[in-house]
């Protein structure tokens, strides 16, 4: 016979409706003696899935983060770039400037990058400019030259190669008329001026007593400068030694010229003479002692 209180005694289990899970305001339930048979503890709500606006923004994170360090990277390599490229233009200055006894600027080209060329040693492009107050012992004399595919790569007698050379050399009359009296000793000493005359493409030298006009020629790769008129100097400066004068002159421009370099072409202008040089293929001797190439 079955106790009719029996069920009044046993907590009554809550019915939930199919896949639903219990709402405790107040907290769980609390079983001192246990939870009763075929009770579950309630699931606690799953994590909402991440919104697309979240998202976003995780990505533009990550975007900004490898832009930030992509611009330090390449901050680094420039700033490495640039100070190596200074470090080799002051170098190369320095030594222009101890050959010309003049300041100078040097540039190099800018691709491949300067590091790339002086690792591997070949320079695509080289750009020196002097100040325009001399040029060794011409006054006035100033130099602007490009070097194009230096390869310094040494052999048994040479030190490298250069693919091109152009040179423009600009000598002002006034640097003319002081180089004339500082080392042409037979001719100096009368100069008192020096002009020029474009549509004549000559130059004159003027003295007290008159004047030696010449005009300023290239023959065969060489600079000359070839007496057109001797006026009123018979007597002081007798005509054959103008000559031997006036090639002691052009020499300042052409002499020992390295590197098979020859003069191209020559333009009398109203301050001066500019004259173009070039050569091509040309070889860097090997076991050059001169001090000025010391810093490199």
């Amino acid at each position: 016979m079955t106790d009719p209180w029996a069920n009044q005694n046993q907590p009554q289990q809550p019915q939930y409706p199919q896949g639903a899970q219990p709402q405790y305001p107040q907290g769980p339930p609390q079983y001192p003696q246990g939870p009763p048979p075929g009770y579950s503890p309630p699931v606690p709500p799953a994590e909402p899935p991440a919104t697309g606006k979240k998202r976003g923004r995780d990505g533009i994170s990550i975007v900004l983060i490898l832009v930030i360090v992509l611009a330090l990277v390449v901050a680094g390599a420039i700033g490495v770039e640039l100070y190596a490229r200074n470090r080799g233009e002051t170098k190369v200055a320095k030594v222009v400037e101890c050959l010309a006894e003049d300041k100078a600027d040097v540039s190099f080209g800018m691709m491949p990058p300067f590091l790339i060329q002086h690792m591997t040693e070949n320079y695509s492009s080289i750009h020196i400019e002097t100040d325009g107050n001399q040029l060794s012992d011409a006054k006035g004399m100033k130099l602007d030259l490009t070097l194009d595919d230096v390869d310094l790569e040494d052999t048994a007698d040479s030190e490298g190669t250069i693919g091109g050379l152009d040179a423009i050399v600009t000598w002002t009359s006034a640097g003319m008329q002081q180089t004339i009296e500082e080392s042409i000793p037979l001719i100096g000493s009368f100069v008192t001026g020096v002009t020029t005359n474009p549509s004549e493409d000559t130059i004159e030298l003027e003295a007290p007593l008159g004047s030696i006009v010449a005009a300023p020629e290239v023959t065969n790769g060489d600079l000359t400068l070839q007496m057109r008129e001797l006026t009123g100097l018979g007597f002081t400066l007798p005509s054959e030694a103008v000559q031997p004068a006036l090639d002691a002159l052009s020499s300042k421009l052409t002499d020992e010229l390295p590197l098979g370099i020859k003069a191209d072409s020559v333009e009398v202008t109203d301050d001066g003479v500019v004259t173009k040089f070039s050569t091509q293929n040309a070889t860097i001797p090997a076991g050059g002692s001169n001090p000025c190439f010391e810093s490199l």
